[in-house]
């Protein structure tokens, strides 16, 4: 099994964002997709049941995560990005930042360590740092909260593929932790329904378990597990929907769209409602 610890994951995915980077019609560009992936990248993908065809979901997370930060950082005051378990992004270094913007990458030392030995000789467009940490350590976890709190007045936080790894009660305290600093004005995840963990159990499970990195977290009630925290939905962007736009749907696509037109509405909207990326304000 390729996937030895849940920092592997970002190599899995960074093979995706090197797939679409390599197309002419490409929907966003990263030129260090490939090198950060590695061969074991390359592996993990290949010893997935359709690995390679399941990368349009990823390639639409990175566009839409994109899009969030970039409009946040334009319209909000945005004065630090922090970015928990970053892997292996490269946003830093391939969006056009505003050079005061303070960029904070958390992770294991391990796998930030790789990227920094990777990424070392290029050039950031804005001030970019590393915070090794492990976000399960409560204690470690709130001291550098405090610590970039204190020297910023809005942070946007970034969560891209983690609280799928998360326990709930993990979930929770991360959120709570979040909202205690004031300064920390909204925050972006991926979420998934019960109903796409149900099947990414199936189809991937097994081996992501193996391999230290299980599905575990996919609340029944959406976006409304956050209230209990002090986090509020401000805008869902669904992964069905935005890979319409984006013309990057699923293989079979057009199958699931010739059964939606015998759906209710209130099927219709649980299925929008499958896998999306939310962007979360303070309550």
């Amino acid at each position: 099994m390729p996937i030895d610890h849940v920092s592997d994951t970002a190599r899995w995915v960074a093979v995706y964002r090197a797939m679409e980077t390599e197309r002419p019609d490409a929907i966003f560009r990263d030129p260090y997709a490939r090198r950060l992936a590695g061969a074991k990248g390359e592996d993990i993908v290949r010893s997935m049941k359709r690995g390679a065809s399941a990368a349009w979901s990823m390639i639409v997370r990175t566009a839409v995560f994109d899009e969030l930060i970039l409009r946040e950082v334009a319209a909000n005051g945005i004065d630090c990005v922090l970015n928990l378990a970053a892997g292996l992004d490269a946003r830093p270094f391939r969006l056009s930042l505003p050079p005061t913007l303070r960029w904070i990458d958390v992770d294991f030392a391990d796998i930030l360590d790789y990227k920094w030995q990777v990424l070392k000789s290029e050039q950031a467009s804005c001030r970019y740092e590393t915070a090794p940490t492990d976000l399960t350590d409560g204690d470690a976890r709130r001291a550098l909260f405090a610590r970039v709190a204190t020297d910023h007045q809005r942070v946007l936080v970034v969560a891209e593929g983690l609280l799928i790894y998360l326990t709930p009660a993990d979930v929770s305290a991360l959120a709570t932790d979040l909202h205690g600093q004031p300064a920390f004005a909204s925050w972006i995840i991926d979420l998934a329904s019960p109903r796409l963990l149900k099947w990414m159990t199936a189809s991937w499970g097994k081996k992501a378990a193996q391999g230290n990195a299980p599905f575990l977290f996919a609340p029944a009630e959406g976006t409304a597990f956050f209230a209990a925290s002090g986090w509020k939905e401000r805008e869902y962007r669904s992964s069905w929907i935005d890979a319409k736009r984006l013309k990057r749907t699923m293989p079979g696509a057009w199958l699931m769209s010739l059964f939606a037109l015998f759906q209710t509405q209130k099927m219709r909207r649980e299925a929008n409602r499958m896998a999306g990326q939310v962007l979360l304000d303070r309550a």
